[in-house]
């Protein structure tokens, strides 16, 4: 039976979402979305989770629930940034992994967090992992919204972009890569079908670290490709680190970004705890639970 892991999971969480603020108290079948991640994270087998916030609502909303909560600062440019001021306050070990799960991402896999986390306890010549997951749709290839990131032959990340990487020079040299760059005339045809050799994959976004590399990133100057890809992932490569990255052949549960995102994850718990004969309360509309005023 192979050892378990020792990591830890934390959660960054903030409330001032740009496209669906107070997201992390949005009810999902009886609870706020942060307590539906932080039980998921729970079931991973992390040792243990703390949601890192700046928002008295979202403490109040993680501790009601029986998790460790970490206040932090509120102006860290990234989730990263947060993990570390939370493992600069807790004073973990320098050997200690802790796994960044995404806040907004109530059914993620409890077995990717383990995955991400037992794959850097095996590698020490990375001081992160990640995970990544086969594309198999054109449309999803050159849509700037997924994030890419092309493998080195030894499952470390060469670089992550929002550009549909690798390139197939010749498979897509007569035809343009997206519908919109298709001529009225209809002459030439977008590419619609991926070569069927081309090693091409979707970045997940889930992180792993030591926690004496999180001491070392919050000191690490922001990369110009960092910016313009706005991925904060490229700054470690940018300073010489290794990244590692699991493949899953499964395409992950999609987090929650919008209004429609959080009805269809809404439905897809009612479908679950239906199954399970469990009762829950049905809230009916698209609406985030605005929380109480802190006192």
């Amino acid at each position: 039976m192979a050892r378990a892991v020792d990591f830890v999971a934390v959660i960054p969480a903030r409330f001032a979402s740009t496209r669906l603020p107070g997201k992390p108290l949005a009810d999902i079948a009886g609870k706020p979305m942060i307590v539906r991640v932080a039980e998921q994270a729970r079931v991973s087998g992390a040792g243990a989770v703390y949601v890192a916030t700046d928002h008295a609502g979202v403490a109040r909303a993680g501790r009601e629930h029986g998790f460790d909560v970490v206040m932090t600062r509120a102006d860290h440019p990234s989730g990263t940034d947060r993990i570390a001021e939370v493992a600069r306050k807790l004073a973990f070990d320098p050997e200690q992994i802790v796994v960044n799960v995404q806040g907004d991402e109530p059914m993620i896999a409890p077995e990717l967090i383990r995955s991400v986390a037992a794959l850097l306890a095996r590698d020490r010549s990375a001081v992160m992992a990640t995970a990544c997951h086969p594309i198999r749709k054109a449309a999803e290839f050159f849509d700037p919204n997924v994030v890419k990131v092309v493998l080195d032959a030894k499952g470390g990340a060469m670089y992550f972009s929002r550009a549909p990487i690798p390139w197939a020079r010749d498979a897509f040299a007569s035809r343009p890569a997206m519908s919109a760059m298709a001529p009225r005339s209809g002459v030439a045809q977008p590419i619609r079908r991926l070569p069927a050799t081309l090693a091409c994959y979707r970045h997940i976004g889930i992180y792993a670290y030591r926690a004496s590399f999180l001491a070392k990133y919050a000191k690490l100057k922001p990369a110009p490709i960092e910016q313009y890809e706005a991925l904060e992932q490229l700054r470690v490569l940018w300073h010489g680190y290794r990244i590692a990255v699991a493949v899953h052949e499964d395409v992950p549960e999609p987090g929650v970004d919008t209004a429609t995102d959080l009805e269809r994850v809404r439905a897809a718990f009612r479908k679950k705890l239906r199954q399970a004969g469990k009762a829950m309360p049905l809230t009916g509309n698209n609406k985030i639970d605005r929380p109480r005023k802190a006192r």
